[in-house]
């Protein structure tokens, strides 16, 4: 009986990490199964510019994923028994439980409300595509006027403030947030941000927390601030299904790893991308972001492939290099960071950072679309005592 890997999402990491395995592995040995909500590849990098009006490519899972031998189920993930190794799945047909012996869980994550009371009901986000897709809507509706707050200090913030100014020009566009404006910048890439704010006249409120949201206004304390879209871009959330499952995880829902990308407390399951608590190269959590995503998936996909074959496994260098801010479509900031993630007084400013910047995603969605490319003739067999089961 073939040995069953299921990969729990398809976006950066997953969709990589399921290539990858497709890649390695001999097809007459493995059944691989992804599970993804949404038929596409979804760049997550770019729904700022997907909610300020710009189109994307479209990248069907279904073209991805044609000639690997990998199977792809559209379905929501809605339980997981690790104790059985059974997902549960839900589409338009109904529920599904899909059996596996491997499980690599790579479901990323979503906007964090952190409680905040009204954030739920009435303010738009972009870590997901129909969320950025709603609040494209709402930009249409106002046309060439009205009132945008976005909330946060955080890349996903700056980016999506400076696409809607840039973007749509009649908004105003204010950003709030609890900290100092890109005060982790180094001295070089802080002085080009806030020109690039000044620029596109973005009102900027900092020190500010936003502790209500109403359908036309937000509050911070006894402030009030017009806003016919609130943009919420405050942190992310991951999924609780992991903490709902029983698998070891962090206070916020990240999955506990050790160096292979496995978790503490099931062997079976790995994770990847923003669903894993991984430690940096200099001991530190890696931050959820793409930059990430590589190095986790490539971890993990080494391990598998290194567990179910008996070859080596090759370690992944955990780094984390920097921060890249599209400011628009022709500015950005790459900051570099040190070993111990502060920010590096240099940076690369202006229309060559967003050159590298485009580069980067046009790589990123590039190895995406063709996971199994170079695939070798000759596939690694997985070795008899792994068969249908996983080291531990």
């Amino acid at each position: 009986m073939p040995h069953r890997i299921t990969v729990l999402g398809a976006g950066y990491a997953g969709a990589y990490a399921a290539g990858q395995l497709a890649r390695r592995l001999h097809p007459d040995d493995v059944e691989i199964t992804v599970v993804n909500a949404e038929p596409d590849f979804v760049e997550r990098l770019r729904l700022h510019q997907l909610a300020a009006g710009r189109d994307l490519r479209r990248r069907d899972l279904a073209e991805v994923f044609a000639g690997t031998g990998i199977r792809l189920r559209i379905a929501r993930v809605t339980g997981i028994d690790v104790e059985r190794r059974v997902v549960t799945v839900t589409d338009e047909d109904g529920v599904d439980r899909l059996d596996h012996d491997t499980l690599l869980y790579a479901l990323g994550s979503t906007a964090a409300d952190h409680g905040v009371p009204g954030v739920a009901e009435h303010a738009f986000h972009v870590a997901a595509r129909p969320a950025a897709l709603r609040l494209r809507r709402r930009l249409d509706e106002l046309g060439g006027s009205g009132s945008v707050l976005v909330v946060g200090g955080n890349l996903t913030a700056i980016e999506a403030a400076t696409e809607i100014a840039e973007a749509r020009p009649g908004l105003g566009v204010t950003l709030a947030t609890s900290g100092e404006l890109g005060g982790w910048l180094g001295p070089k890439a802080r002085r080009h941000l806030l020109a690039a704010f000044d620029r596109l006249g973005i009102t900027v409120h900092e020190h500010t927390s936003v502790d209500r949201v109403e359908e036309t206004r937000a509050f911070a304390g006894g402030t009030a601030f017009a806003a016919d879209a609130t943009v919420w871009a405050a942190g992310f959330a991951v999924h609780p299904l992991a903490a709902e499952s029983g698998l070891a995880v962090t206070e916020e829902g990240r999955i506990k790893v050790d160096r292979m990308m496995r978790s503490v407390s099931h062997p079976h399951v790995y994770a990847a991308g923003d669903s894993v608590h991984a430690m940096g190269e200099n001991g530190r959590p890696l931050p959820m972001s793409c930059a990430s995503a590589g190095p986790t998936a490539s971890q993990a996909v080494a391990a598998i492939v290194g567990g179910l074959t008996g070859r080596r496994i090759a370690l992944s260098k955990m780094t984390y290099v920097g921060n890249h801010i599209s400011l628009g479509r022709d500015d950005a900031i790459f900051q570099l960071v040190d070993d111990q993630a502060r920010s590096k007084p240099g940076a690369l400013c202006g229309r060559t950072a967003a050159r590298v910047k485009a580069a980067v995603l046009r790589g990123a969605a590039l190895g995406v679309s063709h996971p199994t490319f170079g695939m070798p003739v000759r596939r690694h067999r997985v070795a008899a005592r792994s068969a249908g089961v996983v080291p531990a």
